[in-house]
């Protein structure tokens, strides 16, 4: 049984770091990025069982990044990470992905690498 495949981006590379090792710790294997739009370009469709997004980067923020992922991949389950307290900015980005959207998908930083595991594990088993 193959490790379970991450495409972790967030703009923080403190953060991509930390999450990185918590979720190789875990199993997981995890290909991160810094820049939304490597991301992008390295993107493998049927490649990764989940995406964590951050949402609010540089040049595209998470919602964008996540449109042009499903172009090639419209079954990848999405994960959002945010350390925005109100997502009252992007409520209609949020709507447009409703019904597929799981209320558990969204992180909260920080977060504990246990809830980490927990929230993603919930994500990863929703069919």
């Amino acid at each position: 049984m193959r490790n379970r495949r991450v495409l972790l981006v967030d703009d923080e590379s403190d953060v991509t770091t930390v999450l990185t090792f918590a979720l190789e710790d875990y199993g997981f294997e995890v290909d991160s990025y810094n820049n939304p739009l490597d991301a992008l370009s390295s993107f493998k469709s049927n490649y990764y069982d989940l995406a964590i997004l951050d949402i609010k980067m540089p040049k595209m923020n998470g919602f964008e990044l996540l449109r042009e992922i499903r172009k090639d991949d419209e079954n990848l389950k999405i994960c959002f990470l945010t350390a925005l307290t109100e997502l009252k900015d992007h409520k209609s980005d949020i709507n447009e992905l409703s019904p597929v959207f799981v209320k558990d998908g969204i992180i909260r930083k920080p977060i504990s690498n246990k809830d980490l595991l927990n929230s993603i594990n919930k994500i990863l088993s929703s069919s």
